[in-house]
């Protein structure tokens, strides 16, 4: 995420707060991640999440059984138009 983020400085303070936010969270299901982030989409096994007014996309892995999270993308918007969710 740094390395993002100083490439993207706007982006360091929503990334930071989203950080803080799931290091504390024991999500058992996608539905309660909606319950900290309304805006998180799910597509297949990743959830994505929009990140400072959604100019930038998160895509991770939750491991909800051991409460654990895999980034696999960040990036702008644009960079996230161009991806497959699935394959990355």
């Amino acid at each position: 995420m740094r390395d993002f983020w100083e490439k993207h400085p706007d982006s360091e303070q929503p990334l930071k707060a989203w950080f803080y936010e799931t290091k504390k969270a024991k999500w058992k299901n996608p539905a309660e991640v909606r319950k900290l982030f309304g805006s998180a989409d799910f597509v297949g096994d990743r959830t994505v999440f929009n990140i400072g007014g959604n100019k930038y996309r998160l895509v991770v892995l939750i491991d909800y059984e051991r409460h654990g999270i895999l980034i696999r993308f960040i990036g702008t918007h644009k960079q996230y138009d161009k991806i497959d969710v699935n394959l990355i």
